[in-house]
């Protein structure tokens, strides 16, 4: 028997080899989730040197070659290059303590977490949609909003780099009708834009404050592309609530000034990982409730 035909007779050894895969992934996605915001500022300072025509010692970019692949993976702390067998996604974590191999230093459970949870949600994927092309479209559609939801929640940006590619790669699985069909698929993607375009600028004018940045507009157009329009009440309406929830729990439980912005990409991601999976079934329930 083919492995191909050992995937497709038992689905078990499919999700179990996602799950593994998806560690490796989550890996990657700790790479990119430190990285791109850095190498986004990178950019900014190159810009801002350039406009203002300053000479290259004024205004100088700490991370001039630092991009997704290099340097190689190192210690924070100590800059030791990591050798593959402190590179293991959980294993090595778990072997050497949760520190440092060289300077003892704690390593993050940060890293633990996003490996353990890309491999969770992927397993998920592979178990709702088993062995097909679509699941592995939709595993690039998780790992984008997990590495979005993260980025967004330690730097309050949702990186064009990642936003605008999944917005066309929804269109395109769309063309070919994988989970709606692609009128639905556009007007979706233009609809998501709008709405949070529209409260934005209604927002602004009514309290002269910007209550959320562009990536949102950008990041509710993409999940509008890849679910389709008929899903963006239940994505706002689920992150809204969500949102809102948190935000009054941290003012309440922790102080938090609640002029300090809250970023909405996290929301977001999750409202729409969640009407993917289970977006009949949260409706159902809704109109049961009313009825």
């Amino acid at each position: 028997m083919t492995t191909l035909e050992l995937i497709l007779s038992n689905p078990l050894v499919l999700e179990v080899s996602t799950f593994f895969f998806g560690l490796l992934i989550g890996s990657f996605l700790n790479v990119v989730i430190y990285r791109l915001p850095l190498m986004m500022q990178n950019e900014w300072r190159s810009q801002c040197k350039e406009f203002l025509n300053m000479p290259p010692a004024a205004l100088s970019a700490p991370f001039a070659n630092f991009n997704l692949a290099q340097p190689c993976s190192h210690c924070p702390h100590c800059k030791h290059p990591l050798s593959a067998l402190e590179n293991i996604p959980v294993v090595s974590f778990l072997l050497q303590g949760g520190k440092c191999k060289h300077c003892l230093t704690p390593i993050s459970m940060r890293y633990l977490t996003v490996e353990t949870v890309t491999a969770v949600l992927s397993c998920v994927i592979a178990a709702h949609y088993g062995f097909t092309w679509l699941t592995l479209a939709l595993l690039i559609f998780t790992w984008c909003l997990l590495a979005l939801a993260i980025i967004d929640f330690d730097h309050q940006l949702l990186p064009d780099q990642i936003t605008l590619p999944l917005l066309w790669l929804g269109l395109l699985i769309n063309s070919q009708g994988w989970l709606t069909n692609l009128e639905s698929a556009v007007w979706g993607a233009v609809g998501g834009y709008l709405i949070l375009w529209v409260i934005y600028w209604i927002f602004k004018l009514l309290t002269g404050k910007e209550g959320m940045g562009f990536g949102d507009f950008k990041l509710l157009a993409a999940l509008g592309a890849w679910l389709g329009w008929q899903t963006l009440p239940q994505i706002i309406l689920l992150s809204s609530l969500v949102g809102s929830l948190v935000g009054i729990s941290l003012i309440i439980s922790k102080g938090r000034d609640k002029n300090i912005p809250i970023p909405f990409g996290p929301y977001l991601a999750s409202a729409g990982f969640l009407a993917l999976l289970y977006g009949d079934t949260i409706t159902s329930l809704y109109f049961n409730i009313l009825v």
